[in-house]
């Protein structure tokens, strides 16, 4: 069977793996112009991964999302304490403090990788996520970033299956910086996120799937409406 890797939106992305493992990234469902779902039919949910306090990646669902699934949720220290100030329990945060940048975690079947990313916030650092699941096929959530020279290193030590990558410009990479950072993380196959959800932001992946066709013609591309999936 096959995992699959839903984007429910701006950076709001669903795994379900093969054995039914769920993973919601960035769960921002609630006032989310491109979120197909609501917070009620989002159903079973086993992990949260959140990668920083801006109010389009943590949005407010959090702490309902929480207690209807009984979720494990995996943040840095900082954005922990301000999820349980929200109403999250230390019982549902991973070891009831969080975890940081470097470190892997092993939760519902899965491990997970805090990495660094380049992108602000008011607690705690930005983070990526990079998520081996059972088989040992490995999903990377950049988070909010803009391309560092270190995503070489991270495609040394991980073999990178997929890449979420940003590629609205303005709060994170531009199509240009995305298509190259493909030569840096050298991925089987990219979906572009964090795109034309505000009038502010890219709006067409036109130009980042040409500048990948160019940069890494080796990656498959997977452009994705919000509901849509894609198969690894």
């Amino acid at each position: 069977m096959s995992h699959s890797i839903k984007w429910l939106g701006h950076a709001a992305c669903q795994i379900t793996t093969s054995s039914g493992c769920v993973i919601l990234i960035d769960p921002w469902i609630t006032g989310n112009p491109s979120c197909p779902v609501k917070k009620e039919e989002i159903g079973k949910v086993d992990v949260i991964l959140v990668t920083h306090d801006h109010s389009d990646h943590m949005g407010s669902d959090i702490p309902d999302l929480v207690k209807d699934t009984g979720a494990t949720v995996i943040a840095q220290p900082e954005l922990a304490g301000a999820l349980q100030e929200a109403g999250v329990s230390a019982e549902n945060i991973i070891y009831g403090m969080g975890m940081n940048i470097g470190g892997q975690v092993e939760v519902a079947g899965v491990k997970v990788v805090m990495t660094q990313a380049f992108h602000s916030g008011t607690a705690g650092e930005a983070v990526g996520y990079i998520v081996i699941l059972e088989d040992g096929k490995t999903v990377y959530h950049a988070g909010d970033t803009g391309i560092f020279a270190s995503m070489e290193l991270l495609a040394k030590i991980y073999n990178i299956d997929l890449a979420l990558l940003p590629i609205g410009s303005v709060f994170v990479m531009d199509p240009l910086q995305a298509a190259y950072s493909l030569t840096l993380l050298k991925p089987g196959k990219v979906v572009p996120i964090h795109y034309k959800t505000f009038p502010i932001l890219v709006q067409d992946a036109g130009e980042f799937v040409k500048l990948a066709g160019e940069k890494a013609p080796e990656v498959q591309v997977a452009v994705l409406q919000p509901g849509e999936e894609v198969l690894l």
